[in-house]
Parts: C-alpha cells; sequence; structure tokens
C-alpha cells in the first residue's frame, strides 16, 4: 500500500510540483492550500508524512504544528522554510518537525529528504518489510539509478555525477523518449523561483551527456532545439 502524504501549501505551482513528484515516487499525496483546514486534515485523518509550508492564510505553518503536537499526533513533519531563514528552521525543530527543505529545492533533495524521514519513523516490522522488497532502483534500458543512494549505474559501471546532473538525470530517465522542456528542468531541479537562465540548464545537460555517452550508445540525452531534452535508450530508440 502506497505511504500517505498531505502537502499543505497554498502556493499553486509549488503545490503541483510536490504532488507531481510524490505521486511519480509511488506516493498518494493530498494537498490542502489553507492552515485551518490543513489542520483538519492532519488530525481526521491518517497520514505517514506532513509537508508543511510556514506561510499560510487562516493559520501558519508554526501554529499548525503546535496544535497537533500538543493535541499527541505524532506524524513525522517537514517544513518548507524560505531560504536564509535559519530563525524558521530552529523554530519549526523547536515545535517539533522532523526535519526542513529550504526554498528552492530541487525534486532528488525533496524526495531523499522525505524518504529519509520515513525511515526514520518506521516502526521495526515496516522497516523489516521494506528491506524485504530490496531498495528503490529505477532504470531505463542499462541504466539503473538509485535515488536513495545518489547511485547511477550504466552497463553495470558507476558514473560519477554531481548534485544536480542527478537530478537532471533522474527527472529525464522518469520520462523515457518524452521531450522535457528547459523550463522544466529549471523549475524541478532548481526551483520555481531560481533567478538564474537557462543557460545553466544546458551546461549541467552537457555535462552529463559527456558522462553518460563515454564509450557506449545504450543511452542517450538527445536535444530538441528550441524546446529541451529527451532521454532515449536502445529500446525506445526501436519503438520511435
Amino acid at each position: 500500500m502506497a505511504q500517505q502524504i498531505l502537502v499543505i501549501e497554498d502556493e499553486p505551482t509549488l503545490a503541483r510540483l510536490l504532488s507531481y513528484n510524490l505521486s511519480q515516487d509511488g506516493y498518494e499525496t493530498k494537498v490542502v492550500d489553507h492552515g485551518s483546514e490543513g489542520l483538519q486534515t492532519a488530525l481526521q485523518q491518517s497520514f505517514d508524512l506532513i509537508i508543511l509550508d510556514i506561510m499560510l492564510p487562516g493559520l501558519n505553518g508554526f501554529e499548525i504544528l503546535s496544535k497537533l503536537r500538543q493535541k499527541g499526533n505524532k506524524t513525522p513533519v517537514i517544513i518548507l522554510t524560505a531560504r536564509n531563514a535559519e530563525e524558521e528552521v530552529v523554530q519549526g525543530l523547536k515545535y517539533g518537525a522532523d526535519d526542513y527543505i529550504t526554498k528552492p529545492f530541487g525534486v532528488a533533495e525533496l524526495l531523499a529528504r522525505v524518504s529519509a524521514v520515513l525511515r526514520r519513523t518506521m516502526s521495526e516490522e515496516q522497516l523489516q518489510e521494506k528491506n524485504t522488497n530490496g531498495e528503490k532502483v529505477i532504470s531505463a534500458g542499462d541504466l539503473y539509478i538509485y535515488p536513495e543512494k545518489y547511485e547511477v549505474m550504466l552497463n553495470g559501471e558507476s558514473i560519477p555525477l554531481r548534485p544536480k546532473e542527478f537530478e537532471v538525470l533522474l527527472y529525464l530517465v522518469q520520462r523515457p523518449g518524452v521531450v522535457v522542456t528547459r523550463d522544466d528542468l529549471m523549475n524541478i531541479v532548481w526551483g520555481f523561483d531560481y533567478i538564474g537562465g537557462q543557460r545553466t540548464v544546458d551546461v549541467h545537460v552537457s555535462s552529463l551527456r559527456k558522462k553518460l555517452e563515454m564509450n557506449q550508445q545504450s543511452v542517450q540525452i538527445e536535444s530538441i532545439r528550441g524546446v529541451g531534452y529527451k532521454l532515449v535508450t536502445s529500446t525506445t530508440a526501436k519503438k520511435g
């Protein structure tokens, strides 16, 4: 059964990004955009994890977190904080948050933190079941990605990648043969409010492509002029 995550976030674009990428990673998500409604939902339904923004209409994130803990709700909570907001982090942890993510953030960081918090709060029975089922792996052709360990294997060999290269590859490999725009990559990997230009995406894709295509042709990243990129394997190439 998929783990249930409650997202309490009032910024529509960020809420959609969170919901979409968590769903892609196998979680079931529910999104609430108001503080008071978020608190009621968290108290009335059972969730494995709550992702909680600080600035919300109705009740803010600190108020929600405080009331949850006062009522004995022990659901793990990851708070979303603004850049350089050390006071928010300290206050959130003081109220009982289990972890925090600073905006803007990339998808790989989000999924890694979610996985880490869930792993820490699992019961021994749940943990044993997870170990029995094996670790999560995403594959495309001869390419294997281990999101929880930030590891990439291609044709049996380890491919060393920088963090952002890994996040770009993870996003592409989940959509083999599908064209991904530069804007999508910018929003997902660097965050929706990243102020850098698309040149940043091109530089990272170029470096990633060289590392992947060294001495092999089974997995490639193709450029779609004026649009973006797509990951192609020998399998998808035959289908296309």
